[in-house]
């Protein structure tokens, strides 16, 4: 079953009655269901249209996201898709304990500065859509773009095509990589990442310090396809709190939908760096 908290201490869905009532419990008109359906359970908490509304975290700020095996994504990444659609849909992989662990942040970059007030929070913690999508993906010609969206006409909104190997999976953790640069850039210390990719957290969250370990090697025992964008990723979240939190795509969810629609533009666009 899935508990479904519309309003109370944090907004999101559950899969256990006790991280449910961690949030309702006399909390001042609480609003939850109990669903057979964690799509059901999203539609009820998206109902009032909620900018924020999230998946239930841990103590480390990390999604209790259900994931697949490292293997999987490897042969997803150099399967050939069933179509050629930019966005694949949203997929309900099987349950692996993740190694829950924060992502930090050390660089700097120049960007011009933008006032806190333009942010969302979640707490004390600004709130960032992340989305990459591929036309064609795995086909003929591919076009990959990334969208990053802090808000409603935010300077910092991004919509960039990808450069380099043109698929959906490097699309998506780019994404989150341009987001953490922008976030250092405004010298933010704690930051909500939302994203429809279990790919790339079950891969920053859970896979990455064993890939490492295992001279970068899935296991199965096969290179990791992405290596190189893990490794970006993963160098670019030290010094930061980041909580990674999965949302369905396709789902209605306002900033989700903007990040997808800004990383389609980013496809459609010119790319002269490209591999």
């Amino acid at each position: 079953m899935f508990y479904a908290v519309r309003r109370g201490r944090r907004t999101g869905v559950y899969e256990t009655w006790e991280e449910c009532r961690e949030q309702v419990n006399k909390y001042p008109a609480a609003s939850f269901k109990k669903f057979a359906t964690e799509e059901d359970a999203w539609s009820f908490v998206g109902s009032e249209g909620r900018l924020s509304s999230c998946r239930s975290a841990g103590t480390s700020g990390i999604s209790n996201v259900s994931q697949k095996t490292d293997r999987y994504w490897n042969e997803v990444e150099t399967a050939s898709p069933s179509c050629s659609t930019c966005k694949r849909q949203y997929e309900q992989p099987s349950e692996e304990e993740p190694n829950r662990k924060y992502v930090k942040y050390s660089e700097t970059h120049s960007t011009p500065s933008v006032s806190k007030d333009k942010f969302s929070y979640m707490g004390d913690s600004v709130v960032v859509y992340t989305d990459g999508c591929c036309s064609s993906n795995g086909r003929h010609n591919p076009r990959a773009g990334v969208g990053v969206y802090w808000g409603p006409g935010h300077p910092l909104n991004t919509s960039d095509r990808l450069s380099g190997r043109q698929t959906n999976q490097r699309a998506e953790i780019h994404a989150a990589c341009k987001a953490i640069e922008q976030a250092k850039s405004q010298n933010i210390k704690k930051l909500v990442i939302y994203t429809d990719s279990k790919f790339t957290i079950n891969g920053i969250t859970s896979w990455v310090d064993n890939w490492k370990s295992n001279g970068w090697r899935t296991s199965s025992g096969k290179d990791v396809i992405n290596k190189e964008d893990f490794e970006r990723l993963d160098k670019l979240s030290g010094g930061i709190d980041i909580q990674w939190m999965h949302v369905p795509g396709h789902a209605g969810f306002k900033g989700n939908e903007e990040a997808d629609r800004l990383a389609r533009e980013g496809a459609g666009k010119q790319n002269c760096c490209q591999d």
